[in-house]
């Protein structure tokens, strides 16, 4: 019986991936598959699978599982308690940093040594080399399998090569004798090498290559927490109408069709219709809009959205992973899985090195044989070779780097997430700016007044009748205008403004219609200057008392005082920027000339702020996006770099590379020179800790190794990549 041919799409968890390599191999595998399309995110540790024809989800677990890693589907419900992925190698490394700093003691101070101090040394070596080191060998036979090499194998192969010498040193050579002692001597001459041991190279290594993997998988885990963070932001309960009584229930018991209230300042429970009531809704976390939005009954409002007027009842239209909230967090998720992880530079190199180093070893012994040099010698200088490639500050190069670096960007205020987040900002070449928020302070504040009258008074007049109003442009009218006056008779004109008495006045304040209702005209100096802010995308308020038009008040979102210096250093970087926003095109404009950017992006819907920087890219940018709303998140997961704004929503936060705590655009020219600078620290550092091996590899090769040499070589590589790394304190 024919199998029936199937579709869909499915992501499948994996497990032992250690590097970029490992991701981009399962994904090759993958891909091979007829009608199959997989990437591979090694950072979330998921890949995302469509397939087709008569393939099943289990079928594509085994093929991830016959490549060398572990991967499973999606478990129906997620599990209460969160497994924390770090707790096993913290473990590892706590092990082997008690156990390895006696041997490593032991081994370098002579007067330590006591009759049998080698077998300690051998009792406290072995569970590092084995129970803590355990991921690279793991790691290094799955990369074996494939005909791959990384730094996994070059750990294993060095620790390994330490340790079975050292043993053999032990028990067949003269190393285990009574009173022997690495004597403190720096000579080099050729010797058989069965008087020797390595432990300290193999417990030594191993524990600073830990101690690396450790802050890095830190750093790693907080990839997912943009989704939680997102779906964070709905409201927890809400006040459902039941047989005309409110019933408040959590939000999650809501069902299509339901009726529930909303009262001023709280968050509409989910997607919806109102039924009654007006107000006005502040989306800007969604849509990026400054000004909040007038609603009435009929208009669609949208769940996590703020209700910062009157009191509405809504109808529930949609409901759970049908809302846009969900949707979003979908965004963000697959922007996150779709991000490609750059390959971390260590591995690059360990790719070439590896087999290079295999094959002088191979070499040095195959010389020894042909030359008479006699077995013992020969498998000294072979095992010394690969004991001396095992570059020990290989494993501090990135994390001391990462760790001064980011402790220096914390004192700047500024949070860089994790390694590859320094690869990204070398290679950067375009900024993509949101405006509200980022660009502009993303409040409404009053810009100007445009009167013949006192201006004092206009704004004392307009201040009082707008005082009774929470409407964030009225806030901006009451803060200019100060202290105000008593309103009588105050009205509120749905949709059109407010009217009352001031001081003996009538007074109107609001849109041109509500002074039209009253049959009042605008000369012709206010009629410009109400259409030259509404060109400029401001909004403009009329103000008239006594029937006669008075004033045009002009409210929009500030640019912030720095961000003007900020784009011109973002220039001077090299990079080019680009303002994107859901406001009007008018409103970007402005703010775009005022701050010196000359490529602008307006009216944009979030999902379609994803599309922007995707489509950036595809044109062969590297993009790096600065925003700070929930409608930036899933933005600033797909950008190559995404920079957060610390006064921003935790959902950018979360799915950003790197946050800006001050909420100064200033901060992000400061966060790309420090990355670039971290970056470079690192190569130097991973070029200091391959120099000195590479110089020990020809004294290796020749037999001239002692273990004295093999210790200090690692010791000073190991204090020049730290002390290296310290200099990045003075970063200004």
């Amino acid at each position: 019986m024919a199998t029936e041919a199937t579709s869909g799409t499915v992501e499948i968890s994996i497990g032992g991936m250690t590097c970029a390599s490992c991701a981009a191999r399962i994904e090759r595998k993958l891909n091979k598959l007829d009608g199959v399309e997989a990437s591979v995110n090694y950072a979330t540790e998921k890949a995302r699978i469509s397939y087709a024809g008569d393939l099943t989800p289990a079928d594509l677990v085994k093929v991830v599982e016959d490549t060398g890693y572990t991967a499973e589907l999606p478990a129906a419900e997620e599990p209460e308690e969160e497994h924390d992925p770090t707790s096993t190698l913290k473990q590892r490394l706590i092990t082997s940093a008690v156990l390895a700093v006696p041997v490593i003691a032991l081994a370098m101070i002579p007067t330590l040594q006591f009759t049998y101090w080698q077998w300690l040394s051998l009792a406290l070596a072995g569970p590092v080399v084995t129970y803590a080191a355990w991921p690279f060998h793991k790691a290094a036979w799955t990369n074996l399998k494939h005909g791959a090499a990384t730094m996994d194998t070059l750990i294993s192969i060095g620790v390994g090569a330490a340790f079975l010498w050292s043993l053999y040193a032990l028990f067949l050579g003269t190393a285990g004798t009574p009173g022997m002692t690495h004597g403190f001597t720096f000579t080099i001459e050729r010797m058989a090498g069965t008087g020797n041991i390595y432990l300290e190279v193999a417990a030594g290594v191993t524990t600073f290559i830990l101690t690396g993997r450790y802050f890095e998988a830190r750093s790693k885990r907080r990839a997912g927490a943009a989704l939680k963070a997102l779906l964070e932001l709905g409201a927890k309960d809400v006040a459902v109408i039941e047989d005309g009584r409110e019933v408040r229930i959590p939000t999650g018991q809501l069902k299509a069709g339901d009726r529930f209230v909303v009262r001023p300042g709280e968050k509409i429970a989910t997607d919806g219709v109102i039924e009654e009531g007006s107000s006005a809704v502040d989306a800007s976390m969604l849509t990026g809009e400054s000004v909040p939005v007038e609603v009435r009954p009929g208009d669609a409002v949208v769940g996590a959205t703020v209700n910062a007027g009157g009191r509405l009842v809504v109808r529930a239209t949609r409901i759970g992973s049908d809302t846009q909230l969900a949707q979003m967090a979908k965004l963000v998720e697959d922007a996150q899985n779709g991000k490609a992880e750059v390959q971390r530079l260590a591995d690059r190199i360990s790719a070439v090195f590896v087999p290079i180093v295999i094959a002088l070893a191979v070499g040095t012994l195959g010389f020894w044989l042909g030359t008479g040099g006699g077995a013992g010698a020969a498998f000294t200088a072979a095992v010394a070779v690969l004991i001396i490639a095992c570059p020990c500050a290989l494993g501090l190069a990135t994390p001391t780097a990462l760790l001064v670096g980011t402790g220096r960007g914390a004192q700047l205020g500024i949070l860089i997430k994790g390694p590859e987040v320094l690869e990204s900002t070398r290679r950067v070449d375009t900024v993509v700016l949101d405006k509200t928020g980022t660009v502009t302070t993303g409040q409404m504040s009053l810009v100007s007044v445009h009167t013949a009258e006192d201006e004092e008074e206009v704004l004392k007049l307009a201040g009082a009748l707008e005082h009774a109003s929470e409407h964030p442009i009225a806030k901006a009218i009451v803060k200019a205008a100060g202290e105000v006056p008593v309103v009588e008779d105050f009205q509120n004109v749905e949709g059109l403004g407010v009217q009352g008495v001031v001081n003996g006045h009538a007074v109107l304040v609001g849109r041109a219609k509500l002074l039209n209702d009253w049959s009042v005209q605008l000369d012709p100096a206010l009629t410009e200057a109400k259409e030259a802010a509404e060109r400029q995308g401001r909004t403009a308020v009329l103000v008239a008392w006594d029937g006669r038009a008075r004033a045009v008040l002009v409210v929009a979102d500030t640019v912030k005082p720095t961000s003007k210096e900020a784009v011109a250093g973002l220039k001077k970087l090299g990079l080019r920027p680009v303002l994107l926003t859901g406001d009007n095109e008018a409103a970007a404009r402005t703010v775009a000339s005022e701050v010196g950017i000359d490529e602008v992006i307006a009216e944009v819907l979030p999902a379609d702020k994803v599309d922007v920087v995707k489509r950036l890219q595809d044109e062969g940018r590297v993009v790096a996006m600065v925003g700070d709303g929930v409608n930036d998140a899933a933005a600033l997961a797909q950008a190559d770099l995404g920079l957060a704004m610390g006064t921003g929503t935790d959902v950018a936060i979360e799915a950003s590379d790197l946050t800006l705590v001050r909420g100064d655009l200033n901060a992000a020219v400061d966060a790309i020179r420090l990355s670039r600078r971290t970056l470079t620290t690192i190569k130097g550092n991973l070029f200091w800790a391959f120099a000195y091996n590479v110089a020990g590899l020809p004294l290796a090769a020749f037999g001239l190794l002692n273990p004295m040499i093999a210790g200090a070589a690692m010791a000073f590589s190991s204090v020049f990549v730290v002390s290296n790394s310290l200099r990045l304190r003075n970063f200004r």
